[in-house]
């Protein structure tokens, strides 16, 4: 369908570019691009997109917006805190550009429903946080024939790449297999610079600009990292090896979160339900930040900040058992893990699932 007289004035400084035009514009009203996740990625890719004119975007997540997402989220207000992060997107999409067509899923990506998802976009967008929803993106995206333009932060560093793009690398030829889960915590365990997703977001938004134009090189067999506090850019190349490939019936029956399950040290869990049930002169290491504000009175608690740790191994018994608590569990299992290798601990236990608040 060719471009309005509103869309051509919209789109103004995008017709005088000689690599884009009206015909690469007509390309991005006719492109269908599925963001995952509308989360610190995921925002400042929808907004470029649908600035930029992309026809159709879909959005995925099955998440409701939470008051510690608005550091970083910046597609959302504080009026939207408890909203769909799908249906938020959507209408703020919509009302920022009401010439392209946004789609929402308010649920969650499995194998079940990917394939068909996947199977009436062009080109995929990896915004996802955690590392089962990116094995099955990538694998659903091999399946399907669709490029998967992937991006990722921790910290204050970020990576940007392409995958599966002209039978290029994909993601499992950078990580052939997960990592163990807890060496590289979530950023609600670690914390994340609010600028760096906007940094990287946007990049990766700029590689399916160049994708569906043609235009440029695009970041495929490569790795771009971004360190925010060095202000630097660095590039690896990455080779495309021989990996395991699903179809359609491996990739339906395939258990992600086992293949990707947190697995560090061999000490016992248990729940807080439990420790709650234990009495009350139990002795509990609270690894979580000042600010978290922990709430264990009824307990004997040391409250000892994971980044302080060392500093507290006197002060936690060795003839009894210890019970390790953090927000989600995972800096909890990271210490216990700490303290078992450099302090030959053997009596903690991790409290599985954390304590918010």
């Amino acid at each position: 369908m060719p471009l309005t007289a509103e869309e051509k004035y919209r789109y103004s400084r995008h017709l005088l570019l000689e690599e884009v035009g009206l015909e690469g514009q007509e390309k991005l009203k006719q492109a269908k691009v599925l963001v995952i996740g509308a989360g610190g990625l995921g925002c400042p890719v929808l907004l470029y997109l649908a600035a930029a004119g992309v026809g159709t975007i879909g959005v995925i997540d099955f998440d409701t917006v939470d008051a510690s997402n608005l550091q970083r989220q910046i597609l959302f207000s504080a009026n939207d805190v408890g909203r769909s992060k799908a249906e938020a997107a959507k209408e703020k999409l919509n009302a920022n550009n009401p010439f392209i067509d946004v789609i929402a899923y308010n649920e969650e990506l499995t194998n079940e429903n990917a394939l068909e998802i996947f199977s009436t976009f062009d080109i995929i967008v990896d915004g996802a946080d955690n590392f089962h929803t990116r094995y099955m993106v990538n694998d659903a995206c091999l399946i399907a024939n669709k490029p998967l333009v992937y991006g990722a932060i921790h910290k204050f560093e970020g990576q940007v790449s392409v995958f599966n793009y002209q039978a290029g690398p994909t993601y499992r030829c950078l990580f052939p297999t997960p990592p163990e889960a807890g060496s590289i915590p979530s950023c609600s365990e670690v914390g994340v610079v609010g600028v760096l997703p906007g940094i990287i977001g946007t990049q990766q938004a700029n590689e399916v600009i160049k994708i569906i134009l043609g235009i440029g090189k695009v970041l495929s067999g490569r790795l771009l990292m971004y360190n925010a506090l060095q202000s630097s850019f660095m590039e690896i190349k990455l080779n495309k090896t021989v990996v395991e490939v699903f179809n359609k019936e491996e990739f339906l029956k395939f258990d992600y979160q086992g293949y990707c399950k947190v697995s560090i040290g061999m000490g016992k869990s248990i729940t807080l339900e439990e420790l709650v049930k234990l009495s009350s002169d139990v002795f509990v290491v609270d690894v979580r930040g000042v600010w978290e504000q922990p709430q264990l009175e009824s307990k004997h608690v040391l409250h000892a900040p994971l980044h302080e740790i060392a500093g507290y191994v006197n002060e936690i018994p060795t003839d009894k058992k210890v019970y390790v608590i953090c927000q989600h569990g995972v800096r909890s299992k990271v210490a216990i893990d700490y303290l078992e290798k450099e302090y030959n601990f053997t009596n903690l236990i991790n409290i599985e699932g954390g304590m918010l608040g």
